[in-house]
This record gives structure tokens, sequence and C-alpha cells, in this order.
């Protein structure tokens, strides 16, 4: 007879996404999703041990059963783009941005990146856990087990440091895992506006400190008209690289300056935002194995015309991510389920994509796809279960939240008290 420390029986529908390979889905392989039912899975020591049909024969035991009987049943969600540790709120810019404000002379009038700036200068390392531990809870309770989380709200050494501090803390002492990025080249501060190259070295001299204390994995930056330059963002992420950190790019989120083609250049693991990509951006993407870390939420909030182009992408063979970009200012969201609503109705994603973008893809967004983002004997127990009795109804029904519960390295972390 077999011991399991927890067992999900009577599964209704699994989604597993796992297709016997290492690596994320490119282009048309999106589109596959194997789904099985009549299933049951055993967890021992925080990872699976068992996948096989549900047979009610007695066969074995278990210190906790969850009965999953009409229900789906995924792997645990990854957001692969946050900037989760901040300060404040930015409230006050809604009627900027109802009158037609665009993002950039947002900035210029002080709001903006700059404002949160502040607030989060303000703030000592305890108020700021304590704040990104609730914005944390929300994120688990929407399904999501595993998220990469930036700085970028210092724009100095000493507030970068606290932000990245924090996050690791964060990790250290909440369920959800947190994949730390480097975003110090976020916005050209105040005082380096006649300068920022000036700025820019002084990140960089920060990367010893953040490499000695283990704060982040990834190194970002901010690749925009009127923040850097492609030769500056070329010259900085370079940089990083020597120095063995991995890439990502905020990229071509409003004009198409050629960000998607420096992130393929350089071997970024992700490029994010891509509104305004080329198609010869898209190629290289396709072409270097970047992945498109895609947020529709953000095109949605900031009332633009059209996102990013998910089906040129996809077409082309580029592997797709979708994820919240939660942000006090362009994005205020942890509700991932929303935003694979929004991949579906505003980038013409289909459901198989979707869940194949926020599970596998978003793990290899953010250097984890070995470990996480599949249901796989052997592998770390992170699933979710859904008040849902097919993979299609979480995109189609919008608005609330479809979690049943949600199991962190084979623990129940959260329940749906209803």
């Amino acid at each position: 007879m077999r011991s399991f420390d927890l067992i999900i029986t009577n599964i209704g529908q699994l989604l597993t996404m796992d297709y016997g390979i290492e690596a994320p889905l490119q282009g048309k392989k999106m589109n596959q999703l194997m789904v099985q039912t009549n299933m049951e899975i055993g967890i021992v020591d925080g990872r699976v041990a068992s996948i096989r049909e549900w047979e009610n024969d007695g066969s074995w035991t278990a210190k906790t059963v969850i009965d999953a009987s009409g229900k789906l049943v995924t792997p645990g969600l990854i957001d692969s783009h946050t900037h989760l540790v901040f300060g404040g709120s930015r409230e006050h810019e809604m009627e900027w941005k109802r009158q037609g404000v665009s993002y950039l002379d947002i900035l210029e009038r002080g709001g903006g990146i700059l404002s949160t700036v502040e607030a989060t200068r303000a703030l000592d390392e305890e108020a700021l856990f304590e704040k990104a531990a609730k914005h944390l809870d929300q994120f688990l309770q929407y399904g999501v087990t595993t998220l990469e989380a930036k700085s970028g709200y210092g724009l100095n050494i000493e507030t970068e440091m606290k932000q990245l501090r924090t996050a690791k803390n964060l990790h250290d002492a909440h369920p959800i895992d947190i994949v730390s990025t480097f975003l110090g080249a976020h916005a050209v501060p105040k005082e380096y506006k006649q300068n920022p190259d000036d700025f820019l070295q002084e990140m960089l001299l920060s990367l010893d400190l953040i490499q000695l204390e283990g704060l982040a994995d990834f190194v970002d930056i901010f690749c925009e008209t009127g923040v850097f330059s492609i030769e500056q963002s070329r010259a900085y992420l370079t940089e990083a690289k020597k120095r063995g950190f991995r890439l990502k790019i905020h990229a071509d989120e409003i004009d198409p300056l050629g960000g998607a083609e420096l992130a393929a250049e350089l071997g970024a693991t992700s490029a994010d935002h891509l509104v305004g990509t080329t198609r010869t951006g898209i190629e290289q993407l396709a072409s270097q194995n970047v992945i498109a870390c895609l947020l529709p939420g953000t095109s949605f909030y900031l009332g633009k015309e059209k996102g990013a182009s998910a089906r040129d992408m996809i077409d082309a063979g580029v592997a797709v991510a979708l994820a919240t970009d939660f942000n006090p200012g362009s994005c205020p969201t942890e509700n991932i389920q929303l935003i694979m609503t929004l991949a579906s109705l505003q980038l013409k994603m289909t459901a198989a994509e979707i869940w194949n973008a926020v599970t596998v893809n978003g793990a290899y967004a953010i250097g984890k796809g070995e470990e996480l983002g599949t249901i796989r004997k052997g592998k770390q127990a992170d699933i979710v279960i859904w008040n849902a009795s097919n993979y299609h109804y979480i995109p189609y029904h919008y608005g609330v939240n479809h979690v049943h519960s949600v199991i962190k390295k084979g623990q129940l972390v959260w329940e749906n008290s209803r």
C-alpha cells in the first residue's frame, strides 16, 4: 500500500503541461494541450510522487485527501513580470489617464515612476515588507505560486538594495517563490536628468554588492523614448552579462526602437511588453529563442487601442509568456486570471496558448522551467485546483476568482472558504 502526504483524487480535468521536453513551447507548439480525465496525483515530501488514473480501490493512504471531482487541476501559475515592492499608490493619475495624458507626459508632470520613487525611498524595509506581503497574498489567492519581482523604484543604490532585500525576505517568509530582477535603470532620476550615462554607471556599481548578497538573478532596463536608448541599453546590459547576470529588457513598449532586436542580439532570457515591435524584431526573437513576455493588462489599463502582436509572434515561432506587470501606475492588479481573459479578447490567443503561457513558458521566462511550470513525477508539487470543470472556463468567466485551493511544495497554502 502506497503512502502519501497529500493526494488529489478523482480529478475532473488535469493539465500537466508535461510534453516530454525541457524547453519553452515555441510558436504553434503552444497550441498543444494534453487533457487527462479521472486522474489522481500523489505528493510526498513536497514533490509529485505519482500521477495515474484514479481508482477508488483502497491501495493508498494519505495524511490529506482532496477530492477534485468535476474540477480542473493545473500547475501553479507563474507571473513572470511584476514590480512587487514599492511605496504608495497612484490612483490620482487615473484622471489624467481619462483625459488622454500619455505615460511619458505624466512622467514629465512629476507623476509616474518618479512619484513612486519618492514614496519608496521614504519607507523602511519593514514597511515595504508589510505592504508587499499583502499583495503576495492576493497573488496566491488567484493561483500564482511563483513570480518575478523587479526593483526599480529606488533609482539610487540604497533604495534599490532595500527593495531587493525586501523581496529576498519575502521569498523566505511567504509561500510564493520570488525570482528577483534588478531594474535600477527604470527611469532617469531628477538629479541625473542632464547626465543619464552617469546614472547608469552608478547602477552598474551596485552589481558586485547584489551578487555578493545573492539579491538578483536578472538585470533589466527600460529601453524607451525619453528613458534609455538602444545604445545605452546595449552597453548597460552587456556589462551586466559580463558579470554573470541573465538579461531581461523592457522593449518597444511605446515606440519601435529596436528593443526586441537588442534582446535577441544579447541573448536575453525574455523581452517584455513588445507592443511596438516590428516584424524584424519578432523574427529575431524567434531565431534566438528569446521569450516574449506580453502584458495585455498594461495596454488595457492605459487605454491603448492595440496590444502586442501575439498572433504574429506565435506564427513566427516565438515562445510567448503572459504576466500581470503588477505595478502602481500602469497595471495595478494581481489578478492573472483577468490577464488570461485579456489575452483571449485582445491578443487573440487560444485557450491552450494562454495556459501554456502562464505555466511552462512563464517558468522559462524567469529561468525556472526545469523546476516549475509543469506537473511531473519528481518535480516540485505546485498545483492549483479550480472551481471550474474545464480549462476554457477560466478566461471565459472574467472578473472573479475561480481558485478552489492552492498547493505549494506539497502543502495546502490557500483554500477558498466558499
